[in-house]
């Protein structure tokens, strides 16, 4: 994205050739220093060229599997890489037991209660969980700068309640955003920088050295990697960033999201180029169901049914997860689980009951098959995840436990999930997706939905998978062929009892997704133009 240096504000203290635009926050002054500037603009001119290139390489291979020039596979260039025997380095001391985790955006009291939850880690989200606007990045580093320093606290002008932080918190994970998107806030050399170095560098340069001289350290998720060319130059940012703050050589560590499907095709690679940085890989299953349908959504044999029939025991999700525990305990890393994003229900004691049931399921499931560890959405639920883990991993981990002695084929892995496909999934999926993307529009990305803890992989699941419906003009309960008039009734349908201040937005949005030829490959590109809109129109 090139940006009209008319829309720039003049700043006499910025570096050459970087510039500031939009709305200023009073948190900037402490956060975007000269020297932050510098060392954020160092990584974009270092890496943003690499970074533009490997999103090529993404939409050329997509080209290409729609095309069916290509098919999915183990790289048979690395297959000395998979079959060598090596290991990553060992985790730092803090990360050794990570057997519950909670995730939540970067919102000053949402940080402070998922410290305090009583989980091993909390992972603050400036993706998923996060509507990027560029008060919620600013703010959110404030936040952490703060909670780093244990200064954070809180006070509720509703409800009178004080919130600040108990003796013993989670350690802290940060989740900068994923290579596709960027930082229209700040443009080096006429060109918005990286979301993710932006994330990853301010949150590094003002951190890194108060974490470890508290014993901890600057750790990473890194999310939407699809190649072990993508985990290269992340390796790469690290060490340059740890050069240039003169941080101790490995100090930065990460654990890597496998979250897209073609990124499954590639655990051992991924780890390799990472080997002195990594602690784990993680089954982002949300995303990672969005990604099956996304790549492999042209083929006719490849229709996924409603996204509620879709169960990490589906025969793929299965292999999926299988393979992800394997390679890591094999590589001596962490296999952490996915997501429950069940939050307790207020009112109704049995709907409370049965939620926390399934969630009890789905972590007893994961720990019993050899899982380090877990995600919960909620503080509610950390405590029925530690127990289940509890019950069965009497140490800090299972890295150490015999490995499955079956491999998992590429086949495995692109098994269709079965089931079928419903009017009632499809206005689910219409509901959910422009609900979420009315209060993304507005500045949240953590959304409450029917008993549910929302995030944006569920409204690119819901609006991935109508696109798939729509493409393939499937037939609903068997008995109505989904048409574009059809859709647009059912959201003309769905809408009428929902009223607020970015719905129509939001229902555009939602229907440009759904019939566009090629769809977009993330819905928060098309959506961060709404949201820059309105803060350089506001």
């Amino acid at each position: 994205m090139t940006l009209s240096s008319s829309l720039m504000p003049p700043v006499s203290d910025l570096p050459p050739g970087l510039a500031l635009r939009g709305p200023t926050l009073p948190e900037q002054a402490a956060l975007l220093t000269t020297d932050a500037l510098a060392f954020l603009g160092s990584l974009e001119r270092r890496f943003g060229i690499r970074r533009r290139r490997l999103l090529a390489a993404r939409t050329e291979r997509q080209a290409r599997l729609d095309a069916h020039e290509e098919v999915l596979d183990f790289p048979a260039e690395t297959a000395d890489i998979r079959a060598a025997d090596w290991t990553i380095a060992p985790p730092p001391a803090d990360l050794q037991d990570r057997r519950v985790e909670i995730t939540g955006p970067v919102e000053r009291k949402m940080i402070i209660n998922a410290l305090n939850s009583g989980a091993k880690a909390f992972m603050a989200d400036f993706e998923d969980a996060s509507s990027p606007t560029w008060a919620t990045m600013i703010q959110g580093q404030q936040n952490l700068f703060d909670a780093v320093r244990r200064t954070i606290d809180y006070h509720d002008p509703q409800s009178g309640k004080s919130y600040r932080l108990n003796d013993q918190t989670a350690v802290l994970i940060v989740r900068p955003r994923g290579w596709h998107m960027t930082e229209a806030h700040l443009t080096v050399d006429g060109s918005a920088i990286s979301a993710s170095l932006f994330d990853f560098g301010l949150f590094v340069f003002h951190n890194a050295r108060e974490l470890l001289r508290r014993g901890s350290g600057p750790y990473f998720y890194l999310p939407k990697i699809e190649s072990r060319h993508e985990a290269a130059l992340w390796r790469e940012v690290f060490d340059a960033s740890e050069q240039a703050l003169d941080l101790p050589a490995g100090s930065i560590r990460a654990t890597v999201l496998i979250e897209t499907l073609p990124a499954a095709f590639e655990m051992d690679e991924i780890l390799y180029e990472l080997r002195d940085s990594i602690v784990g890989l993680n089954c982002g299953r949300w995303d990672y169901i969005f990604s099956m349908i996304k790549t492999l959504g042209k083929r006719a044999d490849f229709i996924v049914p409603d996204r509620a029939q879709v169960t990490m025991t589906s025969p793929a999700l299965l292999a999926y997860s299988q393979l992800l525990i394997k390679t890591c305990h094999r590589r001596g890393a962490h296999a952490m689980g996915g997501m429950a994003a069940h939050i307790p229900v207020r009112n109704d004691d049995a709907a409370n009951q049965a939620a926390f049931a399934r969630v009890r399921a789905d972590k007893e499931r994961e720990a019993a098959a050899g899982h380090d560890g877990t995600w919960v959405a909620h503080p509610g639920l950390v405590g029925i995840a530690q127990a289940a883990f509890d019950a069965v991993m009497p140490g800090p981990n299972q890295v150490a436990r015999p490995l499955m002695d079956s491999d998992i084929s590429a086949a495995a892995l692109q098994q269709p999930p079965q089931g079928t496909i419903t009017e009632a999934g499809l206005r689910s999926n219409i509901r959910v997706a422009i609900q979420y993307l009315n209060a993304w529009l507005c500045g949240q990305g953590c959304v409450p939905l029917y008993h549910l803890m929302e995030d944006a992989a569920t409204a690119e699941i819901c609006r991935m998978q109508v696109w798939q419906w729509l493409h393939h003009r499937v037939s609903l309960d068997g008995l109505h062929t989904l048409t574009p008039a059809l859709l647009h009734q059912c959201v003309a349908e769905e809408m009428t009892t929902f009223t607020g201040e970015k719905f129509a937005a939001a229902c555009s949005l939602f229907l440009d997704l759904c019939l566009s030829d090629s769809p977009p490959p993330f819905l928060t590109l098309p959506a961060y133009d709404y949201l820059l809109a309105y803060d350089f129109l506001a």
